[in-house]
């Protein structure tokens, strides 16, 4: 073997024990966490508020220098949106905590139970998950999303952020690991992972025994390659391929303002509108004021997409149209491109969105109102760790209740099963 093939061997070797080592200070972390009370969590959740507030310039300096890398590396306007903090986006991730912190814990909650002919007392109750480990690209409010809904939750989490966003990652994290040691919990309740070199990643999500589930956030490709190389199980939070259909008896006035809203509001996000669907009936009418209004709100119009367009989240202010022949047509469209996200639908016919929302395949199904409400804040969950899109165990945001599991406790007085 070459010297320099030795080197990489050792070298691998050493960054998969780092990773392995924060998870076993995680699960250990998480055992004490699991047990505390709501109280307890929930003053913690203030008190890493304060502390994001009272080191807002110190998180905005390192922000400063991940977006200076980046633009200096031509990355993308809407990926520097994505990335950017101000001081009211700190302000914004203080109050998610706060937030989290108002919202009933899930821990301990009764599922269901019963007492058995034989005297047995059976309960099925929410427990936390664990130790989890979250992949995610840009965005370093997911930092202290992920923090807040996991402590809640009752579990340590693992931080895999992108490189991009490296110092911001680091910021923020030092500052939640102080405040938890400040409330006398341990600081290996979050701890940041390496962005430097690409294997943890790997190391992460195959620490079988050590990790309990891995959650990717980002975009296809990340979240491919994490669903394609874990050992441990994963929680696929999806793209967002999101449709907006105009039915044949649609209010304009109505479409336009959710269209518009769908695509423009923040146009770097998985809830955005990346298509637009115009009923057949309606399209001589409907698509010159449409595409007027995308137009004047500086969205390019892909009026003849390609299937490459049509199966695209754009994450700008770009968007594919097609006219469909009716509702079965929609959502035929739809389950063929869509990414199982979010689908609108605008109508006044109730027997044509009770069609589309019982047809269409999707985490979330809108009628009359803009895809940009799927997300856990707006859904009453405080933050959210992501919108998965599978259907085992969680589909849609994913808040609070789906970061636990759940045991039986079984009550008896000395019963033994005789067969």
């Amino acid at each position: 073997m070459h010297r320099r093939e030795q080197v990489d061997l050792r070298e691998q070797a050493d960054l998969r024990e780092q990773v392995h080592a924060a998870a076993r200070r995680a699960r250990a972390a998480s055992r004490e966490l699991a047990t505390l009370s709501t109280a307890v969590k929930d003053r913690a959740l203030h008190a890493a508020a304060d502390a994001v507030l009272g080191a807002a310039a110190s998180i905005l300096a390192a922000n400063a220098e991940d977006l200076e890398r980046a633009r200096a590396a031509g990355t993308s306007e809407a990926m520097l949106d994505r990335l950017a903090l101000n001081p009211q986006r700190v302000d914004g991730i203080a109050a998610g905590l706060r937030q989290v912190a108002g919202l009933p814990d899930p821990i301990g909650e009764v599922l269901r139970g019963r007492t058995l002919p034989n005297g047995l007392r059976l309960r099925q109750q929410r427990v936390p998950l664990g130790v989890v480990g979250i992949v995610y690209e840009g965005r370093p409010n997911v930092t202290v999303d992920a923090f807040g809904l996991t402590l809640k939750s009752g579990n340590a989490v693992l931080l895999r952020g992108s490189s991009s966003a490296a110092s911001s990652n680091a910021a923020l994290v030092d500052t939640l690991r102080d405040a938890l040691v400040g409330e006398n919990l341990p600081a290996d309740v979050v701890a940041l992972l390496s962005a430097a070199d690409r294997s943890t990643v790997t190391h992460l999500i195959q620490a079988r025994g050590l990790v309990d589930v891995a959650i990717p956030r980002g975009g296809a490709g990340l979240i491919e390659a994490v669903v394609r190389d874990a050992l441990v199980p994963t929680i696929e939070t999806g793209t967002g391929n999101c449709h907006v259909y105009v039915h044949a008896d649609a209010d304009l006035d109505v479409a336009e303002r959710i269209l518009i809203n769908s695509k423009t509001r923040r146009p770097s996000v998985c809830n955005a509108a990346e298509s637009l669907l115009v009923d057949a009936a309606i399209a001589d009418t409907a698509l010159p004021r449409l595409l007027g209004a995308l137009a004047a709100a500086g969205v390019t119009v892909h009026t003849e997409p390609t299937e490459e367009q049509l199966r695209a989240e754009f994450l700008s202010l770009d968007i594919a149209v097609t006219v469909v022949d009716g509702v079965d047509a929609a959502v035929a469209h739809v389950n063929e491109y869509g990414t199982g996200h979010t689908e609108a639908i605008v109508t006044r016919d109730l027997a044509a969105a009770q069609r589309f929302t019982d047809r269409v395949d999707a985490a979330a199904v809108m009628v009359n109102a803009a895809t940009s409400f799927t997300d856990g804040e707006q859904f009453g969950f405080g933050a959210e760790i992501g919108i998965s899109t599978q259907k085992l165990h969680a589909r849609g945001p994913m808040g609070l209740t789906e970061l636990t599991s759940t045991k039986w406790i079984v009550w008896g007085d000395g019963q033994i099963r005789a067969v």
